[in-house]
């Protein structure tokens, strides 16, 4: 929890930092040297914490203080009453000085539900995808980007599985993305979410067989993420394809979500 200095002190350079994209200004933080750069991956639960408030401050002061150059949401509101009719994307967008990408789901109380990207690299191109359902239930989607580092293309994408028992759903799913992923030829290609599944499970080892698991590279401990209070449970992954690699990993604690935030720093090349 911040202190009422801290935190006097965050809401001001994030009003700040809000004037700029008002005004029609893009960051000033230039690309990493070396083609390094850091991505995060947070079920932000719609900006909903532990203690039941809504509170996208505490969500932007994770994604400012991570470092993160590629942000990865699940569990995004547009517009929906819930969350009082906010345009949650635009907002984080504001708050941390970065672009917005927002793929809707499903419709929500008068707006829209789904996953978003931040972004502080150009983005070339983008994409949602709706997962074929097996059965009926929540719309799942695979919102895809193709972001520029150093002159260099890198695929971007973030996706939130089937949270039921069984892993029908979630298979299923992954079948898609490992033909999505194709599609993008030689690009470096970075799969960030959550999958509702843990580690050993048949959706870990299938895409286990097309991309590699950043926290088994680079991460320390179990890498657990869920309840954000006392992770257990790692659902939520980072996952490489081609030339980029795992430099670093770690889990960011907080209460602003039920989830934790995951963060692994990355660089190009193989």
């Amino acid at each position: 929890m911040m202190s009422a200095m801290n935190r006097k002190s965050f809401l001001r350079r994030l009003t700040l930092s809000a004037a700029a994209v008002s005004a029609g200004c893009s960051s000033t933080r230039l690309p990493p040297t070396g083609r390094e750069f850091t991505v995060l991956t947070y079920n932000i639960h719609h900006g909903e914490g532990r203690d039941g408030r809504l509170d996208l401050i505490r969500i932007a002061e994770v994604i400012r203080a991570s470092g993160a150059d590629l942000v990865a949401l699940q569990e995004v509101d547009r517009l929906a009453q819930r969350t009082q009719g906010r345009d949650l994307p635009k907002e984080l967008a504001a708050l941390t000085s970065m672009e917005v990408i927002f793929g809707p789901n499903i419709p929500l109380q008068g707006g829209e539900y789904g996953n978003a990207i931040l972004s502080r690299f150009p983005v070339v191109r983008s994409t949602n995808l709706h997962y074929p359902p097996v059965r009926p239930g929540e719309q799942r989607g695979l919102l895809q980007s193709v972001v520029t580092i150093d002159g260099a293309e890198v695929a971007f994408f973030c996706t939130h599985l089937d949270h039921r028992p069984d892993d029908v759903e979630r298979l299923a799913s992954v079948a898609e993305i490992e033909t999505t992923a194709a599609r993008y030829g030689a690009l470096p290609l970075v799969l960030c979410g959550d999958f509702n599944d843990q580690p050993g499970s048949r959706v870990d080892v299938r895409l286990s067989q097309t991309f590699r698991d950043a926290w088994r590279i680079a991460g320390t401990g179990n890498g657990g993420t869920y309840p954000s209070e006392a992770p257990t449970r790692r659902i939520d992954y980072v996952w490489l394809k081609g030339a980029v690699q795992a430099v670093s990993a770690e889990v960011i604690t907080g209460d602003g979500s039920d989830h934790a935030a995951l963060k692994v720093r990355l660089r190009l090349g193989r």
